[in-house]
């Protein structure tokens, strides 16, 4: 620590204690030469006062006093204090770099050496600002509470002797805790405590924290003269005469019993929007990856049927092609479930009836859940059609009923029902009309933490290789894509409630259909078809497939490469990815039909929507596709209406 001078470090144990001080942080511990000037610095004189130790050794010390001070010659006196006494110590106003300030405690001892001369002095300096800004609190909080207390009618303001008894009583204590002032003065404020903080020591406790700290502050629930509880908010403040002695304390008592609700709501409405945030996030990662594995079932789908096609059967070999385009086909009921999810999976929208979709799978919920499980409906007499699509739906209605089965090891019952329901503004759903499909079971419900995470991608309760984990998932994303909303209550040993809220199926536009007059003959006639993807392996499949039914076929790997190649050739149809790099499948479309406006175009995607400024103006074709619906695909694109 020592620097230079009489101030040379020798020695091991001086140069422990070198270290021990340097490296002290809460305490400004440095050396002053008999002058004054700085001749050591540590880590605590360096983060209080804000000197680098090459600023300020060999400056004087008075940089930290005030001009002022610096005028009346205060650093002068405090050092010829120390000389003289051996030790100065006060309490004031001390400078930093940045010209802020700070409360500090100073002591300044002498140093002499064994011929008894003095060689310089020790400074510690010690940050007092957050105490002094709490006497400073305390004493405003005693001024306030002289001059408001009697007026003041929202907040108890009141007096308690060193024992705790009321002393003085306000209008606001009357009107919050019912006291008439005659009948609470003289009473222990034990009384506004319930009984069972009494019992654990509560009141006596805050006094004795208050006695040690100087305040006490704490939220609970308190007791009104007629019996009635209410949420406080309580600060307990020590109350002392000039001479330290204790005097008593001051009491606040403010009801927060509406402001605590309110701030459940609020936390609730956080909560629920983390939730939403959360899905969204998830489900925008899902989407990306369905959609890029998508791709790759395209390209294993199209390889094995094209391999099918073209090779003569074999029973060694057959076989084995078979389990892998069935096993490739699961891979596409799966990226289905989580495009589903993510609200992008390819939907029929249309009016659905609930009623007859529920009656229509009654054999199958038999087949699938077996003789252990007891369904029961209950429908009213009529209901409106539905915004959804059918399919799906009746998937989802699977999905939920296996789970309730799954839930009740040893069989029960399941009730499913339908009702018509009206959602209000304020909730998650859209103000409207919607029919509630709902499907209850018996079982071993949920508790709090698996509820949360129920509808997430991928998480499950089942055992290894019982479930995916995105049952409940694509059931949350058909609800969400059709406009309405999954809605799961459950409670551990209680059963679970799932709820699917569908909108009414009222203004829906019919999709644009071929009419069925219409023959395929110009479809069936070779034509020039340009195929355009990113992906080189969906890009061979497609050329492939669409060259095997008979067409001409020119291909490009993007919508620029397109667009060049259009120029150089003409094009009956445009087959195209959606998502690729640069420019999207419907802008590559748009620019295409600006130079040919009789181009027809098919749009190959895994999403669900476009944009909608492309809605409508493109047939469109799902993938992964096979074959024989790139056929379908092609023949609808060629005769529809742009």
């Amino acid at each position: 620590m020592i620097s230079s001078g009489n101030f040379e470090a020798s020695g091991s144990a001086e140069g422990r204690y070198q270290l021990l001080v340097e490296s002290i942080s809460d305490y400004a511990v440095y050396m002053l030469d008999p002058l004054g000037t700085v001749v050591n610095w540590n880590l605590g004189a360096e983060r209080f006062k804000g000197y680098k130790a090459q600023e300020i050794i060999g400056q004087n010390f008075s940089t930290f006093y005030s001009e002022e001070e610096r005028r009346s010659g205060a650093p002068s006196r405090n050092l010829a204090k120390a000389a003289a006494e051996g030790r100065f110590e006060e309490e004031g106003w001390r400078y930093r770099k940045d010209g802020t300030r700070f409360w500090a405690n100073v002591v300044i001892d002498r140093i002499v050496d064994p011929l008894g001369r003095i060689v310089g002095f020790a400074k510690i300096t010690r940050d007092l600002t957050e105490r002094r800004a709490r006497e400073e609190a305390l004493r405003q909080s005693e001024e306030q509470f002289r001059l408001l207390v009697k007026g003041v009618t929202d907040y108890a303001l009141y007096m308690l002797d060193p024992t705790g008894k009321v002393a003085s009583w306000n209008a606001g204590a009357e009107r919050i805790k019912g006291y008439a002032e005659a009948e609470i003065v003289g009473q222990h404020f034990s009384r506004f405590y319930t009984d069972y903080d009494r019992d654990q020591g509560e009141p006596e406790r805050n006094l004795e924290i208050a006695k040690t700290v100087g305040s006490v502050e704490r939220e609970g629930t308190r007791v009104r003269r007629d019996g009635s509880t209410f949420y406080a908010h309580v600060v307990i403040d020590a109350l002392y005469n000039d001479l330290g002695d204790l005097i008593g304390f001051a009491k606040v008592t403010r009801d927060i019993t509406q402001q605590r609700e309110t701030q459940k709501e609020l936390e609730q409405a956080r909560e629920a929007l983390f939730q939403a945030q959360k899905m969204e996030a998830i489900g925008q990662l899902t989407g990306g990856i369905a959609h890029d594995f998508n791709n790759l079932l395209m390209a294993i789908l199209g390889s094995l049927e094209i391999a099918q096609r073209r090779m003569k059967a074999d029973p060694r070999i057959s076989p084995f092609l078979d389990n892998a385009v069935k096993g490739a086909q699961r891979g596409a009921a799966l990226t289905q479930r989580m495009l589903a999810f993510a609200r992008r999976q390819e939907l029929a929208l249309g009016p659905v009836d609930v009623i007859d979709s529920v009656r229509g799978m009654n054999d199958i919920l038999e087949r699938a859940l077996g003789p252990s499980i007891f369904v029961t409906t209950n429908f009213p007499l009529s209901l409106p059609p539905v915004q959804t699509d059918r399919t799906q739906l009746e998937s989802a209605l699977l999905n939920l009923a296996v789970n309730a089965r799954d839930a009740m090891p040893s069989g029960g019952p399941i009730a499913i029902a339908a009702q018509r329901r009206t959602a209000r503004d304020g909730g998650k759903l859209r103000p409207g009309e919607y029919v509630v499909l709902s499907v209850t079971d018996s079982g071993e419900g949920m508790d709090e933490e698996t509820l949360a995470k129920a509808t997430e991608p991928f998480f499950t309760t089942k055992g290894v290789g019982k479930g995916t984990g995105l049952g409940l998932s694509m059931v949350h994303g058909l609800a969400e894509q059709s406009g309405g909303a999954f809605v799961l209550t459950s409670r551990r040993d209680h059963g679970t409630t799932a709820e699917l809220w569908l909108p009414l199926a009222s203004g829906l536009t019919p999709e644009l259909s071929i009419s069925a007059a219409m023959t395929t003959s110009a479809a069936s006639t070779p034509k020039r078809i340009l195929v355009v993807d990113d992906d080189f392996l969906v890009l061979l499949n497609t050329v492939t497939m669409a060259e095997d039914l008979g067409h001409v076929v020119f291909e490009a790997s993007s919508a620029e490469e397109a667009l060049a190649l259009l120029k150089r050739e003409d094009v009956d149809l445009l087959i195209t990815d959606y998502a690729m790099p640069k420019m999207s499948g419907g802008q590559l479309a748009m620019r295409a039909r600006e130079r040919n406006p009789d181009l027809k175009v098919l749009v190959a995607t895994g999403y669900a929507e476009m944009p909608g400024e492309y809605r409508g103006k493109f047939e469109r074709l799902g993938k992964p596709f096979s074959d024989s619906e790139l056929r379908s695909a092609i023949e609808r694109a060629l005769l529809a209406t742009s």
